[in-house]
């Protein structure tokens, strides 16, 4: 070993030393700070299936190939970090002799060959990332970036080290080429061979080298360690852990469909003995998300996919997925020090401490802990009102994160409590939830006028009751019984289920709201009083069947999704299906044959609640599909990454004050495709963009009608009025 090597191997195991304590540090300080959320066991469950979903969702990258050119630029460099890690390992032997090499795989060709080219295929991806990020610096002229609010330099400085490691990769083997010691043949190392081709025959070069990759990992490895909330580095640590924990390892989405119910110490919450004062009624500090909640918060990688899909943000809200979790992650780690040294409030509001614990604490976490999760910025808070209630829950933040942040779930949570405990809440809201409360139905319509809308068919709707043999119970829904446009939608649905012979029936004033609008705003006591009053109801209607004979039909996807995914919590198991996928089926079947078709150009447009929540894609596409003259237009942006027409998470009955209305940028969107029929599959996106159709005066010339209404002009033509098909022009 010369004086060279003496030298280069003091420094590399010196910087190696300092990070590893650093590192070591900082993992235990993320570790007891995910570790004060609060318990919950159902992560635990089916390890095989978490462990084959997070090994898809890495290794396979499932989720981060949905933007493609990104996602494959991004595997390349994960595999690179992962097997070129192998090369930083071998730069410590050759510190110490210049002709040094790993032991065994060493000297294998194949070894050689393919670090050559994942080297080779990283730094192109690296440099295409680089690209990316400054094509989309938040600072470009024109248009919001993804990348606004996240913290740039950390994004450049990641990638600028791994650009930086891969090219002292090459000069490394560059020397060795020069200096006759490399082991590879031409053919399985071809840049390293050109690197050398240009380098010096300097021995003392391989190892001086060698200190400068191992300088660069290790100042990698300190600045991460230095700073914790760093996500865009930690992520790759943490987001095989945040994967494998998520809420529902088989769905396609988790976090998506049912919402995680409200707990307490891990359990769920019984309202008939609940106390204010010793359980938790949703989420008022930070420390009250659960532990996979602060595990969400320092994972997210700041990349913006959740913002540039979300409906708030895109319009002027204040809302962005992004910056909501990064606030809380923020938060957290700068309360955390008051916390673990035994600060925090019970439930009642009162101190942990003790006065003695308070006078050694932090100052600047004590200031932290005095902030309130939800308040204006005057008031210092972490969360904004006009964020929390700028969500629609539309999902869509959910559906774009590559490492399965559940955002819809904690920002419910954060309802719950302004909701149950503060009453703090938008003031048009209030209307609807005494409406739920008094009437059963969000309206406030009364409960005998719930059938009104079978008047004047010409077939009678049984009841369930006055028949037994029925196949499908019909769930009309609140909105399919009194809003006027939606009782066309449900008449023409009863109408064609008549029409192909299908067995069903209805509650009739049995019924009441599914209690989506309650539980989406936060009001977890209405929905579970109207969801029991119908899970009982229900099970009485299906008395004596099996679960796969309970059947349920639904017009809106939000009973759809609430009746299907949520009833399940309160004891009531139902196979539902919504009304297109239904139809579908019987068009496919040949029980419904669409005899005239519908002519003017369609486009549709998917509902969040049913798409991206349930997956439900096809099905309506394959009844316009059969019911339609030409093909169907789609939207820019349809299926997984449809807009949302800003109905949901019970915006329906909220004003929008603030920016651009999303149903009016989802109107020009429809409208930009030429069509003059806009199919929707739920009541709530016909309200909303029929509204924004008559905003836009474009009333004469565009319709919005449901996919049982075009089907059933195609159907029976000479179908009569009232099934809001009067203005679809047909063929011929």
């Amino acid at each position: 070993m010369g004086s060279v090597q003496i030298v280069t191997t003091i420094l590399a195991f010196a910087i190696t030393a300092v990070a590893v304590w650093l590192a070591v540090r900082a993992v235990m300080k993320m570790v007891a700070v995910i570790r004060l959320g609060q318990p919950d066991p159902t992560r635990f469950g089916d390890k095989g299936t978490r462990t084959k979903t997070m090994l898809a969702e890495t290794a396979g990258h499932t989720r981060m190939l949905r933007w493609s050119v990104v996602g494959a630029a991004h595997w390349f460099v994960m595999v690179g970090f992962i097997v070129l890690s192998l090369l930083v390992l071998e730069a410590y032997f050759e510190v110490v002799s210049p002709t040094g090499g790993l032991p065994l795989v060493g000297n294998w060709a194949i070894y050689g060959l393919v670090t050559e080219w994942l080297a080779i295929l990283g730094l192109v991806s690296i440099l295409v990332l680089i690209a990316i990020r400054l094509r989309n610096r938040p600072t470009r002229p024109g248009g919001k970036s993804r990348f606004t609010g996240s913290t740039m330099w950390q994004g450049y400085f990641v990638e600028g080290i791994i650009l930086a490691v891969l090219i002292m990769g090459f000069v490394i083997r560059g020397f060795k080429v020069a200096t006759d010691h490399f082991e590879y043949p031409v053919w399985a190392a071809p840049l390293s061979h050109a690197v050398g081709g240009v380098l010096p025959n300097w021995e003392a070069g391989v190892s001086i080298a060698a200190l400068i990759k191992i300088a660069i990992s290790m100042t990698w490895l300190i600045v991460i360690a230095l700073n914790v909330t760093m996500g865009v580095a930690w992520h790759r640590f943490l987001a095989f852990f945040n994967i494998f924990f998520k809420r529902d390892p088989g769905a396609n989405v988790s976090g998506l469909g049912a919402l995680r119910p409200m707990t307490s110490q891990g359990k769920p919450l019984d309202f008939e003995e609940a106390d204010p004062e010793k359980d938790q009624f949703g989420v008022a500090q930070v420390e009250q998300f659960t532990w996979k909640g602060l595990l969400d918060f320092s994972t997210c990688t700041e990349c913006g996919r959740c913002q540039s899909q979300c409906p708030a943000w895109n319009t002027g809200k204040p809302l962005s997925p992004k910056l909501l979790v990064l606030s809380l992650r923020d938060h957290a780690y700068a309360k955390a020090p008051y916390l673990l040294a035994g600060g925090g409030k019970d439930l009642t509001g009162e101190e942990k401490a003790t006065a003695a614990q308070l006078a050694h604490m932090d100052v600047l976490a004590l200031a932290e802990a005095e902030k309130p999760l939800i308040g204006t910025a005057e008031e210092g808070g972490v969360i904004d009102p006009d964020v929390l209630w700028s969500c629609t829950t539309c999902g869509a933040c959910v559906e774009q994160c590559p490492v399965d942040i559940e955002h819809v779930d904690h920002i419910v949570d954060m309802r719950r409590y302004q909701v149950l405990i503060e009453s703090s809440f938008p003031s048009e809201a209030g209307v609807m939830l005494r409406n739920l409360e008094n009437k059963g139905n969000p309206w406030g319509a009364p409960q005998n006028t719930r059938e009104d809308w079978t008047k004047g068919l010409d077939f009678e709707v049984p009841r369930v009751g006055e028949v037994d043999d029925f196949e499908y119970l019909f769930w009309v829904g609140c909105a399919g019984a009194f809003e006027d446009r939606a009782k066309k939608t449900t008449r023409a649905v009863a109408t064609l289920l008549n029409e192909a012979g299908v067995k069903f029936a209805i509650l009739g004033e049995g019924e009441t709201c599914s209690g989506d609008p309650a539980r989406r705003i936060g009001n977890e006591f209405v929905f579970q009083m109207l969801a029991q009053q119908n899970v009982e109801t229900l099970n009485e209607a299906f008395e004596g069947r099996e679960k796969s004979k309970r059947k349920i039909v639904a017009t809106c996807p939000h009973c759809f999704n609430t009746l299907g995914n949520e009833y399940g919590q309160l004891g009531g198991e139902f196979e539902v299906v919504h009304h297109t996928q239904l139809l579908a089926h019987l068009v496919a079947t040949g029980k419904l044959t669409p005899v005239q078709p519908v002519d003017g150009g369609v486009t549709y447009h998917d509902p969040c609640y049913l798409g991206r929540h349930n997956r439900v894609f096809a099905p309506p596409r394959e009844v316009l599909g059969s019911a339609i003259s030409g093909e169907l237009t789609e939207m820019p942006r349809n299926s997984e990454r449809s807009f949302c027409c800003g109905a949901g998470g019970a915006r329906m009955w909220m004003e929008e004050k603030i920016g651009k209305r999303i149903n009016v940028d989802r109107v020009e969107e429809a409208m930009s495709t030429g069509a003059k029929t806009v199919a929707v599959g739920c009541p709530f996106c016909s309200t909303m963009l029929n509204d924004g159709v008559n905003g836009k005066g474009a009333g004469e010339q565009v319709e919005v009608v449901d996919v049982a209404s075009v089907l059933l002009r195609s159907v029976k033509p000479d179908a009569p009025g009232g099934t809001d098909t009067e203005r679809l022009p047909v063929a011929g």
